[in-house]
C-alpha cells in the first residue's frame, strides 16, 4: 500500500535504534531526564499532587509503579503514570521547547512506570529506555512543525495535552516493541485521547494536562498492544474529515523518514529550555529585565526605593493568559507577567517561596502592581524564539531607567551549564530525598546508556 504520513511515524518508532541517536542527542536527553525528576520531586510536594494522590488511591489495582517523593507508596502504571505528570508540571517548572511546549514531563512518567509494569525478563536496558524517550521528543516535534500555528504561544489548546499524549503513545509503543501496526493504532487511539483548553491555565487543574497526556499515550499503547484498533490515516489531511488536524485551523503533515544509516533527531538541531524558578517560561524575560533594571536602580539610589518609583513601564508580547494585572492564587502568580516582574524588583529574585501565600498577598508587592503599566510593541511576537521582555522605571525625577532581555539564561540559546542544572536538580529533589539518593539518580542518570534494567530508574 501506498505510505501515509501516519504509516511513516509507526515505520519510524518500530524501525528506528539505539544507533540512530548521537551523542549531542543523548546528551541533552539526559539533561532533560535529570532535570524533570527534580522538578517531578519537588512537585510532589505541592497541594494538587496530594488530591491527584489521594484520588488515584481510591483505585484498587497492580500496584507496581512509584510516586515521586513518596517511599513505598506504589500505584497502577497508567495511574501512576498520571500523578507523576501531575506533580512534574505542578509548579510549571519544567523544561519547555519550540515550538511550545514541555516534551518531557508527558513521556517520562509514563516510560518510568511502564518499566516498572514489565516482568523481569523483558525489562528493557538504560539504553532501550533513551529510545524511547527520545522517540517521544521527536514525534511531539515533528507533530508541531506541521503547523505554523504551533509556533506561537497558545491560545486554544494547551499543547502538552495535544502533542505530549501522542509523544507519550509513541515512546511506550517503542519501549514495548510494538509492531508497526500497532505503532500506528497506538497514535490512532491517542488522538482520541487528546486535547485541554487554554482557560484552565493558571488553575489547579493544569497540571493535570501533563498527568492526562502521560497517562492516555501510555493508555492507549497498552490498548493497542491488546487488539485495540483506530483510523490508520490519523495523521494525515483528509479533506472533509478532521484528524489530528482537528487542533489546528493550519495543518500540512510532511512523512517521517524511517532511518536507514543515519537519522537527525530534532533535538540535535533545537535545544531545550530549562527554567531557573517555577512559572511559566515567558516570565523569564521579564524576571532578567527586572533584574537588570533593579541594578541600575540600586547603582542610582543606593537601594531599592519603591517610593521613587512613579510607573512601572512592561513591554510584552499580546498573550491574554499570562497578562495578569493582580493575580490571587499561586498559580495565577506563575501566569503573570505583572506579579514575576514586580516580585523580581521587590526581593532581587523569583524562587519557590515567591509563589506562596504570604508572598503573593503583601502590601509592597501590591503597591509595586498599582504602578505598572502595560505595553504591547508590535516587534514583540508572541513566540518563545523570538519574544522580548523590557521593564522601564519611571522615576519621580524624570529619570527613566530601562531593562532588557531578549534571551533568558537557560533558553535554548542560552543553555543551562551543568553545574547550574545540577544545582537545580539537587535543590528541587533535596525537598524529598536524602543527599546519597540525590547523588545516585545523577549517576544512574549519567550513565543511562549502560543501566542494564531501566527500572531500577
Amino acid at each position: 500500500p501506498e505510505e501515509t504520513v501516519t504509516s511513516s511515524f509507526a515505520s519510524f518508532i518500530h524501525a528506528v535504534r539505539p544507533e540512530h541517536l548521537s551523542k549531542t542527542v543523548c546528551h541533552r536527553s539526559k539533561r532533560m531526564i535529570l532535570d524533570s525528576i527534580g522538578v517531578g520531586l519537588v512537585g510532589s510536594t505541592t497541594h494538587v499532587f496530594d488530591i491527584a494522590l489521594r484520588y488515584c488511591r481510591l483505585y484498587s489495582s497492580v500496584a507496581v509503579s512509584s510516586v515521586y517523593g513518596k517511599p513505598g507508596v506504589k500505584l497502577s502504571p497508567t495511574l501512576a503514570a498520571f500523578t507523576n505528570g501531575v506533580a512534574t508540571h505542578s509548579m510549571d517548572f519544567d523544561d519547555t521547547w519550540h515550538p511550545a511546549t514541555h516534551p518531557s514531563g508527558a513521556v517520562l512518567p509514563a516510560l518510568l512506570a511502564a518499566s516498572q509494569m514489565l516482568p523481569p525478563s523483558t525489562k528493557p536496558n538504560g539504553m532501550d529506555f533513551l529510545l524511547a524517550f527520545n522517540v517521544g521528543l521527536e514525534v511531539q516535534g515533528r507533530l508541531m512543525h506541521f503547523s505554523t500555528e504551533a509556533h506561537d504561544i497558545p491560545k486554544r489548546f494547551h499543547p502538552p495535552s495535544v502533542v505530549g499524549t501522542m509523544g507519550s503513545a509513541a515512546a511506550t509503543a517503542k519501549l514495548l516493541s510494538l509492531s508497526t501496526a500497532q505503532c500506528t493504532h497506538a497514535l490512532g487511539i491517542a488522538a482520541s485521547l487528546a486535547g485541554a483548553p487554554m482557560a484552565n491555565a493558571a488553575t489547579q487543574a493544569k497540571p493535570l494536562h501533563i498527568g492526562n497526556a502521560t497517562r492516555l499515550g501510555l493508555e492507549a499503547a497498552l490498548l493497542a498492544a491488546r487488539g485495540i484498533e483506530a483510523n490508520p490515516l490519523i495523521l494525515d489531511d483528509i479533506p472533509g474529515c478532521s484528524g489530528f488536524s482537528a487542533f489546528y485551523s493550519v495543518y500540512h503533515p510532511k512523512p517521517l523518514s524511517t532511518p536507514s544509516d543515519h537519522h537527525e533527531f530534532l533535538l540535535e538541531k533545537q535545544d531545550i529550555a530549562f527554567k531557573r524558578f517555577p512559572a511559566h517560561l515567558g516570565m523569564h524575560w521579564v524576571v532578567d529585565a527586572a533584574l537588570s533594571v533593579r541594578n541600575l536602580f540600586i547603582n542610582y539610589a543606593g537601594s531599592f526605593s519603591p517610593s521613587l518609583i512613579r510607573t512601572i513601564v512592561l513591554k510584552i508580547p499580546v498573550s491574554k493568559y499570562i497578562n495578569r494585572p493582580f493575580p490571587s492564587s499561586e498559580h495565577q502568580a506563575r501566569h503573570s507577567f505583572q506579579f514575576n516582574a514586580c516580585t523580581a524588583l521587590l526581593d532581587g529574585e523569583v524562587g519557590l517561596s515567591s509563589f506562596t501565600e504570604s508572598s503573593i498577598h503583601r502590601q509592597e508587592l501590591r503597591e509595586l502592581l498599582d504602578k505598572v503599566v502595560v505595553e504591547h510593541p508590535e516587534d514583540n511576537m508572541a513566540n518563545f524564539d523570538k519574544m522580548y521582555g523590557e521593564v522601564a522605571l519611571l522615576l519621580h525625577s524624570g529619570d527613566v531607567l530601562t531593562g532588557k532581555c531578549d534571551t533568558f539564561y537557560g533558553h535554548w540559546r542560552k543553555p543551562l551549564s551543568k553545574e547550574s542544572l545540577l544545582k537545580k536538580f539537587r535543590s528541587n529533589a533535596s525537598h524529598v530525598l536524602p543527599e546519597e539518593k540525590i547523588e545516585n539518580i545523577i549517576t544512574v542518570v549519567d550513565n543511562l546508556e549502560n543501566l542494564s534494567d531501566s527500572s531500577q530508574l
